[in-house]
């Protein structure tokens, strides 16, 4: 079983350490709600709710 998290830098909005760092910590603080098996995962999105990018259990 793998976890892939993938996030497009070049589209985010402001500071990329900025909102890569938001986006790391909302993910984790949200880990309890996830099932983490094959097949789980959820579109990542940045402080203005675009989606930019995913993470995947496989």
């Amino acid at each position: 079983m793998k976890f892939r998290l993938e996030v497009d830098l070049e589209q985010l909005d402001g500071t990329a350490q900025e909102e890569l760092g938001r986006i790391l910590r909302y993910w984790a603080g949200n880990l309890k709600h996830y099932t983490l098996e094959p097949g789980a995962g959820e579109t990542i999105s940045d402080s203005r709710y675009e989606a930019v990018g995913e993470w995947r259990i496989q």
